[in-house]
């Protein structure tokens, strides 16, 4: 199969993109356009890219938002209380039909990668079961990594260490954890050290939800970084939200940043997510409430955009199109200059797959996985203005998904 009169990101030109047994077998730049054969694609100048990725997402939690209270406050603390109810009435089917129509609301926009917190804070982890099932039922839309979340925390959660040994033992591929939540700040420490030896034991991926508070005195973050430092697993680790960094002074966050480069983590900001849960406690001026994205970009240090929650008790709204959240990012974040928009597509391809250690599984390149995605859009710039949508999505070589742009007519 090829993909012809295709326009790649950071590339001058029009190529065609030869895809056989489910690898990229060739990319040949194009002098001019190219009449298609029956069995090209025709790009027809557009953006073919990586598969959209979504790094950051709660698929045991999805499509319950009212179920069976709604969350009025729309506080973070009060959406935890809400999934609490939730999570009693919770069934294998229930959390498996959930997640299959989300994946699928995923796959529509081109998504292709997914990392899901499951919660584990449930003596019988009947979640994580299902979604064990859900990964390989699903294999054929997207490559699901599955965090072991411990919503409740870890140390003060009855038998939480143990729960999070049995996820990972049962498949979970990331371990988690929530530091700010554990009941004082050394349950928190200690937290963070027995997740990292896990994670390093068991050679597994780290992604913690941390500092998800407006509390400048919240600060997990520089023992993540400094516990990822001193064992060389920076590459594999990952700080989720970090919220309290929006609160910050500047004089702790100069230092802080030095440690966190040093250190080589990763970093996963849910813009959407947060500017609706935080700041809640603030009356005028009110805080932003999300983490220091385009200073941490600008830093040189990795950086991407999760859609966190789609329609459950902590976020109301979603419809699996990260563009959304990438477009609200870049607002948020003050990152609305040109040279930011014309590579934001990285904060929702590239930096996100470095974030899930995607590797050479990822990136348009000769060898790699003939995964690919057509935007309706010819830049990164006019694909964010436009809220461009995936007009062909292929997988393994495969189409997978084609979309029939909208007709619009005037009378």
């Amino acid at each position: 199969m090829n993909i012809i009169n295709a326009t790649l990101r950071k590339r001058q030109g029009l190529f065609t993109v030869t895809c056989d047994g489910g690898r990229i077998s060739a990319i040949t730049a194009q002098p001019d356009l190219l009449l298609a054969k029956d069995d090209d694609i025709d790009a027809a100048g557009q953006l073919l890219i990586a598969p959209l990725v979504e790094p950051h997402i709660h698929l045991d939690a999805t499509l319950t938002a009212g179920d069976p209270q709604w969350n009025m406050s729309g506080t973070l603390f009060e959406g935890i209380e809400r999934w609490g109810q939730r999570k009693a009435t919770i069934t294998h089917e229930d959390t498996k039909a959930r997640a299959h129509t989300t994946i699928r609301m995923l796959a529509e926009h081109g998504i292709q990668h997914v990392r899901t917190h499951i919660d584990v804070t449930d003596p019988t982890l009947g979640a994580l079961k299902a979604m064990l099932e859900v990964r390989e039922e699903a294999r054929h839309l997207v490559d699901l990594q599955i965090v072991a979340f411990p919503q409740e925390g870890i140390e003060s959660y009855d038998n939480g260490r143990a729960l999070m040994e049995q996820a990972i033992e049962l498949g979970a591929d990331v371990v988690g954890g929530i530091p700010h939540f554990e009941n004082t700040r050394e349950q928190g420490v200690s937290s963070i050290k027995f997740l990292m030896d896990l994670a390093e034991r068991r050679g597994c991926l780290v992604d913690v939800h941390c500092d998800e508070t407006d509390d400048p005195h919240s600060r997990f973050l520089e023992v993540l970084a400094e516990e990822a430092r001193v064992r060389g697993m920076g590459s594999r680790v990952t700080a989720s939200h970090t919220t309290a960094m929006g609160s910050y002074d500047n004089a702790y966050c100069s230092k802080l940043f030095r440690l966190l480069k040093h250190s080589g983590i990763n970093f996963v900001s849910c813009p959407t997510e947060s500017i609706h849960l935080q700041g809640r406690f603030d009356t005028f001026p009110k805080r932003r409430g999300v983490t220091r994205v385009a200073e941490i970009d600008r830093a040189g240090m990795n950086v991407c955009f999760g859609q966190d929650s789609i329609k459950d008790p902590w976020y109301p709204l979603g419809n699996g199109n990260i563009l959304r959240v990438l477009d609200a990012g870049l607002h948020i974040c003050h990152m609305m200059g040109f040279e930011d928009l014309a590579r934001s597509l990285d904060l929702v391809t590239d930096n996100s797959a470095r974030t899930l250690n995607l590797g050479e599984r990822y990136g348009i390149e000769v060898g790699r996985p003939a995964n690919l995605v057509i935007l309706d859009a010819e830049s990164d710039y006019e694909a964010v203005r436009r809220q461009a949508k995936a007009r062909v999505s292929i997988r393994g070589g495969q189409v997978l998904m084609t979309r029939v742009p909208e007709r619009v007519e005037f009378a």
